[in-house]
Parts: C-alpha cells; structure tokens; sequence
C-alpha cells in the first residue's frame, strides 16, 4: 500500500512539470493592485471593465520539488487569489506551505497574514519570518497578535544577512532603506539547488543602500528589483520626491554600460497602477524589453 502511494505521489510531481526547484511570480503590481480603489483614470478603467486585466499586489513562490515545499514571499491583500493560483502549481496535499517570509509593514506586505485567521482559512502554526521589529510590531498590534495568540502562525525570527534554510532553499534577508514607520525592511536573497535570486520588491533610491546594485547583480542568476515608478512626473500633483522608489529609467541607467547577460538578469516588479509597463502594449513596455531587460509578468516561472 506505501508502494503504491509513494509512486502515486512520485507521478504526479513528475506530471506537474517543474523544475527541481523555480520562483513562481504570483503578483507584480504595488500594494493596492491593479486598478487602485477610487481611480477611474484612462489608464486604470480597463482593469475595471475586464476582471482579466486587474493585476495582485507583488508576491512571488518558490516551489521545492525535492523537498515537497512551497514558500511565499508577502503575504498580501490578494493572498487568497494567489494561493489558488499556486495551488494550481504545486497541490497542497503533495507541497506543504512551509513558510511566508515578509519585507516589511506595509499594506500589500503583510495584511494577507489576516487570511490564516480563524474567520478565514483557520491554520496552524503556519510559520511567518519577520526581522525583529515586524516581529515586535504583529506580536503587539491587533488583530495581528490575535493569529499568535490562535496559533494560526508561528513567528520565526530572521536576522540581516544571516540565512535560513527551509528544506533545500536559502534564504537570507537583507536590510534596504525605505519609509520604515512600523518595522524595518529588508530584500531577500534566494538560494535554489542551482541558480540564485535577489528579490527587493520596495527600495528607496539605489545611492541611499549600502550596497551597490550593479555589483549585487553581478552575484545572482536573476533580480527581481523594484519598479513602482517609470519615471518622474507620473502621479501629477504630487512631489514624486515625497516616495523616493527608484525610478525605472534610473534603475535602466545603472546598467547602460552593462553586458546583455547581466540586463537579462533584471525583472522589474511591483509596479504603481499609474506605470506604464504594467500594460505589456504600451511603448514603455517595449522600450524596456528591448533595451535587455524583463518585465515581471503572472504566473512567469524561473528555475532555481
């Protein structure tokens, strides 16, 4: 009977196609999706009028065939539509969900932890890895503190640059600028079976990061970097230095001298619903694709 079990199990992980281990791309655009509430904009009313066309708050997967595994990374707003979307990818009775590893305290980062709670999914101890003041923050807030108290998720601590290994993949936070009002946050370098990825989904300017991204680019596979903004100008009104993300043309600039195979590693994601390169027609979205980059589209997968 275990016989025939285990080669049940061993052929439908076979038929599901993935690789030894691959990040799965679940949402791409900022923390309130695609269309944002109240905008009936040109650029947001095709969102509102084909369901097809609206977009999740950036999250990605990775997907751990030798080890029955799968991660999430943010727990967003959109959580329930992204955990079908990986359910498809990789069933809950072959992959366990073995850990949600979060960047920081902001809205599409962390509010789809409210899902584990017992009016929604009720789990257990699902195990959620937060640096120290994301930690403190969800420990002493309701109705985050509610899950901990339920034991619906099981806080794990994360530390700078020191990694984690959950089944086979290596994961190791990494502490980036930005509006830290309620925690800090951090970026995630990801270690697969083979290739490696940095993911920073939320970065103030590149100059004001200890780090240089050129350099950091250089030392994985693939970067899944941020992109809220295409340039300046794009939200008319407002002091676009007042949210000081890197825009995409600056991000594109860094690596204008850069060899084809190190501007192939760059995915941009996590884009505002006023960027143009959330719509893959428009002129910006091929100036991108064209110039050697990537575009972080749902559902892309890439292989670790």
């Amino acid at each position: 009977m275990k016989l025939i079990s285990f080669v049940f199990i061993l052929t439908s992980l076979f038929s599901l196609r993935i690789a030894a281990a691959e990040i799965m791309i679940l949402g791409v655009a900022q923390d309130a999706g695609y269309p944002q509430a109240q905008c009936y904009k040109p650029h947001c009313l095709p969102g509102w009028q084909d369901k097809e066309k609206r977009l999740t708050a950036t999250s990605l997967a990775v997907i751990n065939l030798a080890g029955r595994s799968k991660i999430l990374f943010e727990a967003t707003p959109h959580m329930p539509e992204q955990l079908y979307q990986l359910e498809q990818a990789a069933p809950s009775d072959l992959f366990k969900l073995d850990g949600v590893f979060l960047t920081h305290a902001h809205i599409g980062h962390y509010t789809g932890l409210m899902f584990f709670g017992h009016e929604a999914i009720g789990a257990h101890k699902v195990p959620v890895f937060a640096m120290p003041k994301m930690r403190e923050f969800l420990t002493n807030n309701g109705p985050w503190s509610q899950l901990i108290k339920y034991k619906n998720i099981d806080l794990k601590p994360l530390q700078n640059m020191t990694a984690v290994d959950v089944k086979g993949i290596e994961v190791t936070p990494i502490l980036v600028p930005h509006r830290d009002e309620f925690s800090e946050t951090v970026g995630y370098y990801i270690k697969g079976p083979n290739k490696t990825a940095l993911f920073i989904p939320d970065i103030n300017k590149w100059q004001l990061w200890n780090k240089n991204l050129v350099e950091e680019v250089k030392s994985v596979d693939y970067a899944l970097i941020d992109a809220t903004f295409y340039q300046d100008g794009e939200i008319p009104g407002r002091a676009m230095a007042d949210i000081p993300h890197p825009f995409v043309v600056e991000s594109m600039a860094l690596f204008s001298n850069a060899p084809e195979n190190e501007k192939a590693k760059i995915h941009f994601i996590h884009m505002n619903h006023t960027n143009p390169l959330l719509n893959p027609d428009s002129k910006q979205s091929k100036d991108v694709l064209k110039a050697g980059f990537n575009i972080a589209r749902p559902g892309m997968r890439l292989a670790l």
